[in-house]
């Protein structure tokens, strides 16, 4: 099943030319047979990731959007409060597994780690930390599977807004 995904950056000082978590994002989904059609970079603020990530979820032509970046804890790190808030419902095992994973690559510093997924309007929304190595560990221990349709015993393609993943 071919899935239409957005690939949201979050960050203050990435560009197109240096968006390398984005980057592997695209070539990874392109890699699994889906295709990317849609790509912004934002600034770590809270209104402007909120109105970005709403805009797609009512966009009957994404079936999944991907973040990466502001996920920690600085100051400017506001993903899980600009996007938890619009989740139907949470998906709480992907950041559970995702640290779990993370603890075995990056040890302890996994636990300042706030990843998180969740499903709104039957889009799926999975926010990554901003480092090309978690954004990989995340979609190929994880993310890669869970949109897979013969993947079994379950995942994610049955949430999928009907009629748009082809």
């Amino acid at each position: 099943m071919k899935l239409n995904i957005a690939i949201l950056t979050v960050s203050d000082t990435r560009t197109r030319a240096n968006d390398k978590s984005g980057d592997y994002l695209q070539t990874a989904a392109d890699k699994a047979g889906h295709q990317v059609v849609a790509r912004q970079i934002v600034a770590d603020e809270l209104y402007v990731l909120r109105a970005a990530v709403s805009t797609w979820i009512a966009d009957s032509g994404i079936d999944v959007i991907l973040t990466t970046g502001g996920t920690g804890f600085a100051e400017r790190d506001v993903t899980p409060e600009a996007i938890q808030i619009l989740f139907d419902k949470a998906i709480v095992g992907f950041g559970e597994v995702f640290r779990q994973i993370s603890y075995d690559e990056i040890g302890s510093a996994t636990v300042q780690s706030r990843a998180l997924a969740g499903v709104a309007n039957n889009t799926l929304i999975f926010c990554m930390p901003g480092s090309t190595g978690a954004c990989r560990t995340a979609w190929e221990k994880i993310i890669v599977e869970q949109l897979d349709a013969s993947f079994r015993p379950c995942n994610f393609t049955g949430m999928i807004k009907q009629g748009h993943a082809k």
